[in-house]
């Protein structure tokens, strides 16, 4: 099995951790709100831009992604999820309640995805992103979030995922 066969890869998606009302519905997910519901598998949806969407369907089980906090205070890295499925339908898409509905999108032939993802464990500290820029122009150079910000979910390259790990701990 090509999948079983192909190495880990690591990610970064973003999710807010403040309210944020969308059609009367509040948008706010965090890594404490993901720890309770790893035995139901949360899904990672509502990620409304192509580049995400590609990468949603890159991700294969197995593969790890850190959780960042964004559009609050102090946005950063605040944990670790497992891919716990491939990415398939994200069916809000098509529900005029939800507030990413997508009139343009057609269940015949699905333009938005998600992933069902796990809480591995929280990060004792948030490694926020000014102290990840400072790291910009040497250890992370390579590293999406700092390259393409607005960019929601990213491939995280192996070196960087390492690095990041070693910041928890300082």
């Amino acid at each position: 099995n090509e999948e079983e066969s192909s190495p880990r890869r690591y990610w970064l998606m973003k999710a807010e951790p403040e309210t944020r009302i969308e059609k009367g519905k509040d948008v706010k997910f965090s890594i404490d709100a993901l720890q309770p519901v790893t035995l139901h598998k949360a899904g990672m949806e509502v990620f409304r831009n192509y580049g995400a969407r590609n990468n949603l369907k890159s991700m294969k089980e197995g593969d790890l992604a850190f959780f960042y906090h964004s559009n609050c205070k102090n946005p950063g890295i605040v944990g670790i999820m497992r891919i716990d499925r491939s990415a398939t339908v994200d069916p809000t898409a098509f529900d005029p309640k939800e507030p990413y509905y997508d009139p343009k999108s057609d269940p015949a032939s699905p333009k938005w995805f998600l992933v069902h993802v796990s809480f591995v464990r929280k990060f004792a500290r948030t490694v926020g992103l000014h102290e990840l820029k400072t790291y910009a122009a040497g250890p992370l150079a390579t590293m999406p979030l700092l390259k393409q910000g607005r960019l929601s979910v990213s491939e995280v390259p192996k070196v960087c995922w390492d690095f990041v790990l070693g910041l928890e701990k300082k």
